[in-house]
C-alpha cells in the first residue's frame, strides 16, 4: 500500500510513526496511507511557508496572476485524473 508523503519546500517528506488510512468511498477499501505529521514536520512546513512569503509578496501582481493562471490550466488539464484520485 502506498504512502502519500507531505510536500514541504518542494521536497517529499515521509516520516515513521502514525498514519491514517485513505479509503475509496465507493468500496470502503483502504487504498493509501497518509503519515500524520509530527510537531517537527508541521513546524518545518510553517517555517518553509514563512520563508517563501517575502519573495511571493514582492512578486509583481501580474506575475502572480500568471502563476495562478498556470495552476488553473494544470487543474483543468488534469481534471479527470484528479477526480479519479479523489
Amino acid at each position: 500500500m502506498s504512502l502519500i508523503p507531505h510536500l514541504i519546500n518542494g521536497e517529499l517528506v515521509t516520516e515513521d510513526g502514525r498514519t491514517a488510512d485513505v479509503f475509496n468511498p465507493s468500496t470502503g477499501q483502504t487504498i493509501h496511507k497518509l503519515p500524520l505529521a509530527s510537531r517537527e514536520t508541521i513546524q518545518k512546513a510553517i517555517d518553509s511557508a514563512k520563508a517563501a512569503f517575502p519573495a511571493w509578496r514582492n512578486t509583481p501582481p501580474a506575475k502572480r496572476a500568471q502563476v495562478m493562471f498556470r495552476f488553473k490550466q494544470l487543474l483543468e488539464q488534469n481534471e479527470a485524473r484528479i477526480a479519479q484520485l479523489i
